[in-house]
């Protein structure tokens, strides 16, 4: 039957020869397929196999017998299996079918245009239906594979495809790699797939690669602890395994090599850690992700990852244990820091206690994963199974308590009292075991407290992470820090103090979440002022953006009347507190909005005469308790604005910082976020009388310094603060201090997004390339590709503009000609260093892509680079290809294509002498 209806659509495409555009043929085509006679599917299949005959090739034609397919497959209501593609075809028909189309799509392009049929839209139509009946193509041939891949490649390098198009294509082109590399995987046997032609092998373009380097992997677990809140950062499990494992494949290192380099780079990073030890301590040691992340969860599922994509003959376990070892025999230099800071912090239960080392929890947890046996943990550490857990532990035990929920008691016992939960507290972060559970936990809380509206409950929890930046940084390495913030933002938005039975208790407890919202969300740089989550938004701008206006056209009416009530109630030598109907009155939010506006309004009251100073001060120490002060973060830098505002001649304004700042009951969380706002005033050097003598700028240093954790006092702060500025030249020390760090082959750390809020992406990448040149002069290429690629190939999140196609389309062309107007040897180490860092971050741009489908199941949208590898590449080679007389873009685009490996990855480099 099939036959049959093959030879009739023959016979009738025949007839189409002599006489195209025939209305009697195209209605004889219409009514066959309407009633039945002629399937859609074999309609489609015999027309893409007749059409690559070039008698057919006429615009008119090709575009009226697609139209015909499209049309009646729309009007079947049919998905396109079982329309455009028969149910029970194998892959190979459909992938011969979609051949077939191919084909006719690079016709499409080639014929005339037609001002009356759109062929290439017809075409490209029939093509997007066929890709969407390829789910699967672990089936097809290797040789196959690799023909699809450079036919799909050469279509997206050479014609101006629709975006429908070349969404499929790029999606479909990435699949096949994906199955090519297995193929040649499997093939070669005992390589590694980051060996195969997508990665560029020792020798091939770069030149040999060092198997003794901390640069790269140094750089990464610094970026991942640096944005621990944010996407890919510490807190994000599964793309942060994505980012391990993509820089497994790129790095060209067998797993022995990569191993004993991941453990030296975190231990090392641990030892010039210096404050920040403890929060290295429970990322080496403890779970901070949702389900995957603590180092050896990690390394637990980055063994699977590599296991399933290597011969069985590669030895994982032998590799880290080959590392460990590496690690163990430099104890002294690398275990030694880790060690004495337990030591530091531990208040030990009994002597025994004391002798627990950081590398033999370390091991310990390494075993609970299975990742190393206890026999060849007791080769490294004989005394590994000889530790006990803390009395605490076995106290939840024994009273049949949950560790998390036993934790949490504890925290909360007497209502919240400060001294008791400071205990707990310090015992939480001592005791690296009880991170993960705790965390977990405080996530859950939020949950169901924000969403009930629990706002006792929620508040108590804030206070303890608000307070304690320790234990926040601790959630933070473990659970998502924007849902906490969701969640406080849900309640604060719902919450209601009308019908509450105690306002001033539940305004207090409203007040530390609030005050959470604004510590979590300035302490790890959020700056989105919506969140979205379970299909529910919610507005932070009135939390986090706390610079309010101070002028009375552009409040609202219940601004207003609000802020006169508040003002007659606090300022005025009748005053008689705070009522509990001016709570349930006001809503917290306008309640946030308006403090800042109250004390301008009230200095000038004070300057006219009409506020005695006493009256002022009074109505100041409402400010000093828990119903307001956590609207203090608006109104302490409404106060500095109007300092700079009147020139710095505003004594009764000095007078009211200091009054809240040097408060003892000023939660130090506000002056962690107020401290760079309060120390421009106090540094200024135009700063001019009248100040009253009665202002201690030492005090108020100290007071700060004590607050932000530093030990040196105000003078420490002093110089941290002149010094950290970070304006342009701080970025090129930054800059400059990374790469001496990678010359001397240590633990680098470079900020990216905090140089990226400070100069344009343009003006960043130009300072960049000009360390980069510094470096290769002497001879340091390996040390600038490595942090070149980390830099441009590293996700910064959807607030900072995506590098790396800034850099290839943008800046890269201006470099190339500067270079061409430069003698033979300064070009000759340029053009090095351009062919070492192009090929190197496109490799590593497109082994990103891979592991976030492998680990993370991303979809090829997510264009976390900004535009995919395939793309920027074939735009990079255009580029490269139409500046012929430069010298430079035809040496680099020389050396890329005789590249073997690299072409392989980017077919577009192909030499089109070839």
């Amino acid at each position: 039957m099939v036959s049959i209806f093959i030879f009739l659509t023959d016979s009738v495409l025949v007839l189409y020869r002599s006489y195209p555009g025939d209305p009697g043929l195209q209605d004889y085509l219409k009514a066959a397929i309407q009633d039945g006679l002629l399937p859609i599917s074999t309609f489609v299949a015999t027309l893409l196999q007749a059409a690559r005959s070039t008698d057919l090739h006429i615009p008119a034609t090709l575009d009226t017998l697609c139209r015909i397919a499209l049309d009646a497959h729309y009007s079947s209501g049919k998905s396109p299996i079982g329309s455009v593609v028969p149910l029970s075809n194998s892959l190979i028909e459909t992938i011969n079918t979609l051949q077939d189309a191919l084909a006719l799509l690079r016709t499409a392009y080639s014929l005339p245009i037609s001002h009356f049929h759109q062929l290439t839209t017809s075409v490209s139509e029939l093509v997007v239906l066929l890709m969407s009946c390829i789910s699967d193509l672990s089936d097809i041939s290797t040789t196959q594979a690799m023909h699809l891949f450079a036919e799909a490649n050469d279509l997206l390098s050479h014609y101006r495809l629709s975006q429908d198009v070349r969404q499929v294509l790029d999606a479909f082109v990435l699949s096949l790699s994906l199955l090519i590399d297995d193929d040649v995987k499997v093939a070669r046997e005992d390589q590694l797939l980051h060996t195969t032609q997508f990665t560029l092998v020792k020798g091939d373009v770069l030149g040999p690669s060092s198997e003794s380097d901390i640069i790269t992997l140094g750089l990464l677990f610094n970026y991942m602890i640096t944005n621990r809140a944010h996407e890919f950062g510490a807190g994000d499990s599964k793309n942060a395994v994505a980012l391990l494992v993509a820089n497994f494949r790129w790095s060209s290192w067998t797993p022995t090599v990569f191993y004993t380099q991941l453990l030296l780079s975190a231990f090392t990073c641990l030892s010039q850690s210096g404050s920040s030890s403890s929060l290295w301590k429970s990322f080496l040691l403890y779970a901070y992700g949702v389900c995957i992340l603590q180092l050896p969860v990690l390394l637990s599922s980055f063994t699977e990852i590599v296991k399933a994509e290597t011969s069985p003959n590669t030895d994982l376990s032998g590799a880290l244990l080959a590392g460990l070892t590496a690690l163990f025999q430099r104890s002294d230099i690398l275990l030694a820091p880790g060690s004495q800071t337990i030591s530091k912090d531990a208040t030990s239960e009994t002597p025994e206690d004391n002798s627990s080392t950081f590398a033999r929890e370390f091991l310990q947890q390494l075993i609970k994963y299975n990742l190393l046996s206890p026999q060849h943990a007791a080769q490294l550490d004989p005394m590994v199974s000889n530790e006990v857990p803390p009395k605490w532990h076995v106290e939840a035990h024994d009273l049949g308590l949950d560790l998390a929920a036993y934790l949490e008691s504890k925290l909360l016992q007497d209502n919240g009292n400060d001294n008791e939960a400071q205990i707990w507290i310090d015992m939480i972060v001592r005791d690296a075991g009880s991170h993960s559970i705790f965390s977990s936990h405080v996530l859950k809380r939020f949950a169901t407290l924000g969403i009930s509206l629990d706002v006792d409950a929620l508040g108590q929890i804030c206070k303890i992470l608000h307070a304690n930046e320790n234990i926040l940084d601790i959630v933070a390495l473990h659970e998502p820090i924007a849902d906490l913030i969701f969640y406080s933002a849900v309640l604060l938005e719902d919450y209601d103090c009308e019908t509450v039975g105690d306002p001033q208790t539940a305004v207090s407890h409203l007040g530390n979440i609030v005050l959470f919202v604004q510590y979590a969300s300035t302490r790890f740089k959020f700056e989105n002022r919506d969140m979205t989550k379970n299909n529910r938004t919610v507005a932070l701008g009135y939390l986090v953006d706390t610079d309010w206006t101070t002028r009375f056209p552009d409040r609202t009416p219940e601004e207003i009347k609000a802020l006169f009530s508040w003002y007659g109630n606090l300022f005025s030598k009748d005053s008689e507190g705070i009522e509990d109907n001016m709570l349930r009155s006001t809503k917290p939010k306008t309640l946030l909005q308006i403090t800042p506006a109250l004390f301008p309004h009230v200095t000038t009251s004070w300057q006219s005469k009409k506020l005695e100073t006493e009256v002022v001060m009074n109505g100041i120490s409402y400010f000093n308790g828990p119903l307001l002060n956590w609207t203090l973060v608006g109104t302490i830098k409404a106060l500095v604005k109007e300092i700079q505002v009147r020139q710095f001649i505003a004594p009764l304004h000095y007078e009211i910082i200091q009054a809240l700042v040097q408060s003892p009951t000023c939660p130090k969380c506000v002056l962690v976020i107020c401290a760079p706002y309060v120390m421009v005033l106090l540094s200024d050097k135009k700063r001019q009388p009248p100040v009253p003598p009665s202002f201690n700028i030492p005090a108020i240093r100290k007071t700060l310094a004590d607050a932000i954790g530093l030990t040196g006092g105000g003078d420490s702060l002093m110089a941290n603060f002149s010094g950290g500025l970070f304006w342009y030249s701080q970025v090129q020390q930054t800059l400059q201090k990374a790469f001496s760090m990678a010359r001397s082959h240590k633990t680098a750390f470079l900020d990216i997004r905090r140089c990226l809020k400070t100069i344009p992406p343009i003006k960043f990448l130009q300072l960049l390339w000009t360390e980069l040149v510094a470096a290769a002069s002497q001879r340091e290429l390996e040390a600038c590709r490595r942090v070149a690629t980390f830099v441009l190939a590293s996700p910064q999140g959807a607030t900072i503009p995506p590098l790396l196609p800034i850099f290839l389309h943008v800046v890269l062309p201006s470099l190339i000609a500067s270079a061409d107007m430069q003698q033979h040897p300064e070009q000759t180490i340029i053009v090095e260093l351009m062919v070492a860092i192009i090929s190197s971050v496109l490799n590593a741009a497109m082994q990103l892509e891979f592991s976030m489908r492998t680990v993370s199941g991303a979809v090829e949208d997510h264009l976390v680079l900004g535009e995919s590898s395939t793309a920027m590449a074939r735009r990079l080679a255009a580029d490269l290809r139409r500046s012929r007389s430069s010298h430079v873009s035809r040496s680099i685009l020389q050396r890329l294509s005789s590249s073997q490996v690299f072409v392989g990855s980017f077919p577009a480099f192909i030499s089109e002498g070839t």
